[in-house]
């Protein structure tokens, strides 16, 4: 993990991690389970006199939801 630089004149920039697997903790209607499951760590800098730090972390969030609802067969 580590920490993307922006280059001048951008305002941000998005760092995509590795696809690893790892132990996580599971909710179940049973209970908390721990399984493995493929993760990967997104960061991002971006310039705070232009962007919000709500606003970026938002961005984040919906990148994050996307990865994470996406479905290699779904038409275009």
């Amino acid at each position: 993990m580590g920490t993307p630089i922006i280059m001048q004149p951008q305002i941000g920039i998005l760092a995509l991690g590795a696809v690893r697997k790892k132990p996580a903790v599971i909710e179940t209607p049973q209970g908390d389970v721990i399984g493995v499951r493929q993760m990967m760590f997104l960061s991002h800098s971006y310039d705070h006199r232009v962007v919000d730090g709500s606003l970026g972390g938002m961005f984040v969030r919906r990148v994050a939801d996307y990865l994470e609802a996406f479905e290699i067969d779904r038409k275009l």
